[in-house]
């Protein structure tokens, strides 16, 4: 019986990097495009033990793989589809079939010929990148678009027949106020997304915005005045916004700073927190396996970060790195207590062979009695507090 898998794949380039960005990107050219889109084709072609999967789902993450001309992406789905099997079945609860194949979009790198395209190769998921309908906070944070350009990539993708659409959003930016996020979050939901993702700002080290308001963080968490950066309070307003208006409009949170109406939950995502065994290609990209084809998910490689050496299809420096079972365990319970179900006993007792109680029992009566954690019917989830305090009980 083939196994499943999850497919990620990274397009590190960008039309220009965002103030906060840390991720793995960059702008290139054209033809560093084509020449990185043939290796990548060739890595996808080269999986060992293909034939033992059978692909849920497809994650083109970046970066912004949107800036690719159709032809580029038809030619790594192509590659994709030439070397694994799919999974052929409705979504658990949902609208449209597996596999899920998701592409992330930039407001500014789409239009509605692009986004026909998209759906002619069986693209079925679309994440736009907004993260603000504010044109202000928009500029300040880098991003090339404006609220009106993400309204007509949105207007498009429904035009072109996308009708599973997250929205990305992304809450105490520097300057702004309860008053601005609200705005937000009733504009977009005016549009009645099926999805919505929404992060508050991390200052990331290494990138413009580290250099402007790290200070400002520090003293934010220390509960101090903190200059541009909204304060504690005002911060924690923007938090039960987004609960209290996503939840009226109808969209369940299903993970920590995820939202969707119900039947439309990223089913990438979901893997990706329960440790189903994934395969990551591209620049820099991270795979999680399982090293004899047991239940144990204990063998994790990262590709090179380095463009040249990836365009060179030299993996030497590939990271190779093979997890203990406590090692497993911890994952599985700081990735599963991301999501409002939390863990399954029950999936953990068969996972590793043990009770979950004898392995974390101490910590997790420390949890309920701090009010941190939930035990019930058979799982163990986050309380409202402890989702407020998440690192906390997730390094607990």
């Amino acid at each position: 019986m083939k196994r499943e898998l999850e497919l990620y794949i990274h397009i590190p380039f960008c039309i220009k990097k965002c103030a906060y960005c840390d991720f793995l990107s960059a702008p290139a050219s054209q033809e560093t495009m084509r020449a990185y889109t043939d290796v990548l084709c060739r890595e996808i072609r080269e999986f060992p033990q293909a034939g033992q999967y059978e692909v849920s789902t497809v994650f083109l993450g970046g970066g912004t793989p949107s800036i690719l001309p159709p032809k580029l992406t038809e030619k790594i789905l192509r590659a994709v589809g030439e070397t694994f099997d799919f999974m052929k079945k409705r979504r658990p609860g949902g609208a449209g079939d597996l596999p899920e194949i998701t592409i992330e979009c930039n407001p500014g790198t789409a239009d509605e010929a692009k986004l026909r395209a998209w759906r002619e190769m069986g693209i079925s998921r679309l994440s736009i990148g907004l993260q603000s309908a504010d044109n202000e906070e928009l500029r300040l944070l880098g991003r090339i678009h404006t609220w009106e350009d993400f309204l007509a990539v949105y207007q498009d993708a429904r035009r072109a027949g996308f009708e599973n659409i997250n929205v990305d959003l992304m809450s105490a930016l520097p300057g702004q106020t309860a008053s601005s996020w609200e705005r937000t979050l009733k504009k977009v939901l005016a549009l009645a997304p099926e999805h919505i993702s929404a992060y508050s700002l991390i200052i990331e080290e290494g990138t413009p915005f580290y250099e402007l308001y790290h200070e400002d963080a520090k003293r934010r968490e220390a509960g101090k005045e903190c200059g541009a950066l909204p304060d504690e309070e005002e911060e924690r307003r923007m938090y039960c916004l987004t609960e209290e208006y996503l939840s009226r409009a109808g969209l369940e949170r299903y993970e920590i700073s995820n939202y969707a109406r119900p039947g439309y939950e990223c089913l990438h995502n979901c893997g990706y927190w329960k440790r189903t065994e994934y395969a990551g290609f591209g620049l820099g990209a991270a795979s999680l396996l399982s090293l004899d084809g047991t239940s144990a998910k204990n063998w994790r490689l990262k590709n090179p970060e380095d463009l040249k050496s990836y365009l060179a299809y030299d993996f030497s420096e590939r990271q190779q790195e093979t997890l203990s079972e406590n090692d497993q365990m911890a994952e599985f319970m700081f990735l599963g207590l991301r999501m409002t179900k939390g863990v399954s006993e029950k999936a953990f007792e068969e996972a590793f062979g043990v009770p979950v109680g004898q392995v974390y029992g101490r910590q997790i009566e420390k949890l309920k009695k701090q009010e941190l954690l939930c035990e019930k019917q058979g799982r163990i989830f986050l309380s409202p507090r402890g989702t407020d305090l998440a690192n906390y009980v997730m390094a607990e």
